[in-house]
């Protein structure tokens, strides 16, 4: 199927590995010019290299920064509108916040997880929100997780704050539905990326078990019973803000090999 993204620009958020690097990848193969941006140079570029050596350098541009933070959000955005003179697709992403239960956070643990996982959704869309009404055509995706529909154990961060940017995603698609702007949300289950092997680490440690047991756990919890991988998550991004699925909006949409129960 020809996803129609070949004359498209777009923008991925932590971009360097898992998730996000996966789907900076399936957009580029579409033939869409893809802008990466992460904290760590050195994985940031090494991603942009290996994107590039199999669609073109020209299509692929990386950008370090810290999305936590105010002003490089809108260096990020103010960069990738200079080099390709638009932004018609947004993926926002970011590492989760730390795992732990409610004692474990003062404000300040909150705050950050606030900027970097709401904000920085927030702040992003807003630069690149007025070019696509006035081309009348954008994609707006959040990467959020498995918890805005079923709170996992000791997430109490992601599980909070995840859910505000679906409260925001949600709304923000109502509002930009005449103007030909989709905006969805998808939802990562335990897939095989860092922060899942992080997630492992935080739990073994704290119940006196090996990271290898935590996982045969995440495992035996998914009807699938396995892992998901990254490059699985990302065919379902592509296609979301993709042509095809310009009648798709406002929705939270899981891969997570069936591991939410719920029937909404």
């Amino acid at each position: 199927m020809d996803l129609g993204l070949g004359d498209k620009v777009a923008l991925v958020a932590a971009a360097s590995k898992g998730l996000g690097r996966a789907t900076a990848a399936a957009i580029a193969a579409e033939g869409a010019s893809v802008v990466l941006c992460a904290r760590g140079a050195e994985a940031l570029e090494r991603a942009r290299d290996e994107i590039a050596a199999s669609v073109g350098a020209a299509k692929v541009h990386a950008i370090v920064a810290d999305l936590s933070r105010a002003d490089d959000v809108a260096r990020v955005a103010s960069d990738a509108i200079g080099r390709f003179g638009r932004v018609d697709v947004l993926v926002t992403n970011a590492g989760g916040p730390p795992a732990g239960r409610f004692d474990a956070h003062d404000w300040g643990a909150w705050q950050r997880a606030v900027d970097l996982t709401l904000r920085s959704a927030v702040e992003l869309t807003r630069a690149v929100l007025p070019g696509m009404r006035e081309r009348r055509w954008g994609r707006i995706l959040n990467v959020t997780s498995i918890t805005v529909k079923q709170p996992v154990e000791n997430l109490i961060l992601s599980n909070s704050i995840r859910a505000a940017v679906t409260g925001f995603a949600r709304t923000l698609a109502n509002e930009e539905a005449t103007h030909g702007i989709t905006v969805n949300n998808i939802l990562p289950g335990y897939t095989r990326t860092e922060r899942v092997e992080q997630l492992a680490q935080t739990t073994s440690k704290a119940e006196g078990i090996t990271p290898t047991d935590v996982l045969a756990r995440f495992e035996q919890q998914i009807p699938m019973r396995r892992l998901g991988e990254p490059e699985e998550f990302a065919a379902l991004a592509a296609f979301l803000v993709s042509e095809r699925a310009s009648y798709i909006t406002g929705q939270s949409v899981a891969v997570d090999g069936g591991w939410i129960t719920g029937l909404y």
